[in-house]
């Protein structure tokens, strides 16, 4: 099913880094019935020329909406909406716990950078 996706752009202004910005969009399309399960998202190539972004970047919300269980990256059909509902639960309960998390870290005037380091760090306990 052919999809317009002149809605998908960002705010090159904001404090917001750019592949959150998409990431963000997608799920709410998502969740607002705009882009359904069997819906194919451009291709990487497409996405960044339309947006006016590097492929990486586009390349990076493709891969993490894969590990959240928004999309499956396939060489024929490119990324395509199927929701792995299991992981969305899961996905939705860490970001709830992820936002009391960070809230804390705020609070204690740990930066983005900082923040990040520390997930990384954590993350990087279990590989």
């Amino acid at each position: 099913m052919w999809v317009d996706f002149d809605w998908l752009t960002v705010d090159f202004a904001s404090d917001e880094a750019i592949y959150v910005q998409l990431h963000n969009k997608i799920i709410e399309a998502i969740a607002a019935e705009r882009l359904v399960e069997g819906n194919s998202l451009p291709s990487v190539r497409q996405l960044a020329d339309n947006v006016g972004i590097n492929m990486h970047t586009v390349n990076k919300v493709y891969a993490i909406l894969k590990q959240e269980g928004y999309i499956t990256l396939d060489r024929r059909n490119g990324a395509v909406i199927t929701l792995d509902i299991d992981k969305l639960k899961a996905a939705q309960q860490l970001r709830a716990d992820m936002r009391k998390i960070v809230a804390r870290a705020v609070c204690s005037q740990l930066n983005s950078d900082e923040i990040h380091k520390i997930v990384d760090d954590v993350i990087g306990e279990f590989n």
